[in-house]
């Protein structure tokens, strides 16, 4: 049997007044990559939150390498890499400043961590802005400084929040290969996005979630088999029950064109 990397067990929370989890259970194995997509609000962004102890507030069972992280040894964060979908990122520092900063706080050398990460931004064509304040990087620089930032340190679950923000076609077939690569190496990767396509192609499994609660579990042709739709985005969109895209972008584009008016 695969090793299990990931349990949540009944994993409940109210933010606000408001319940945003609603019983999740979910059993994640090493080399999986998976996709985990909703509607905004649906709650992937506090899941991710929780499984990384920045919300402890919940109700149910966290297990991350087979202990609970209640427990309060974070001694599993070091081997957990993450990119979030807003970063604050040091604006003052350069590159080659925070990349050691992030290394050195995951235990790594400083030298060793300034290297590796030349290196890293080397493969990225971006080697010649190694000694440049970040302030000055556009946001696809930005976020390939932040995906290099979550590998740094070898991790063995990495968790990626929106990860292809502003990044060029190329950049994106570059991160899907290097994703399908680490998770061939027995690496756990949870990616969290709505754009559906790349959801469909990088991941081995997908989980729906709607309304704080799993609505679908299964890899992307057991989802299709199930649902009869097409692509993702058609499966999403059936069973988050949206089907008004083309009326709304009607409505949107008459408006646009003058043809609407105001009742």
């Amino acid at each position: 049997m695969t090793e299990k990397i990931l349990s949540l067990h009944d994993l409940t929370i109210d933010l606000g007044g408001k319940r945003v989890l609603n019983g999740i259970n979910l059993d994640v194995y090493k080399g999986q990559i998976i996709g985990y997509i909703g509607p905004n609000g649906a709650g992937k962004s506090t899941t991710v939150k929780i499984m990384l102890g920045l919300i402890e507030d919940y109700q149910g069972e966290v297990e991350i390498f087979g202990q609970d992280i209640a427990a309060g040894d974070h001694t599993y964060k070091r081997r957990i890499g993450y990119v979030p979908e807003n970063a604050e990122i040091y604006d003052n520092l350069t590159a080659s400043e925070y990349l050691a900063f992030i290394g050195q706080l995951y235990g790594l050398d400083k030298d060793a961590a300034e290297t590796k990460a030349w290196q890293l931004m080397r493969e990225f064509d971006m080697d010649h802005v190694f000694r440049t304040r970040l302030s000055a990087f556009s946001k696809g620089m930005r976020q390939k400084v932040l995906i290099i930032s979550s590998l740094l340190h070898d991790p063995d679950l990495l968790f990626l929040d929106e990860p292809l923000n502003g990044l060029d076609a190329n950049s994106v077939m570059i991160i899907k290969d290097i994703l399908a690569q680490l998770a061939a190496q027995g690496k756990t990767i949870f990616y969290s996005s709505h754009i559906m396509d790349v959801v469909e192609k990088i991941s081995n499994r997908i989980v729906l979630l709607i309304d704080g609660a799993v609505a679908a579990d299964g890899s992307f042709a057991e989802l299709k088999e199930q649902s009869k739709e097409g692509t993702l985005e058609d499966i999403f969109n059936q069973l988050t029950g949206f089907d008004e895209h083309e009326d709304v972008a009607g409505n949107f584009v008459s408006i646009v064109s003058g043809g609407a008016h105001h009742e």
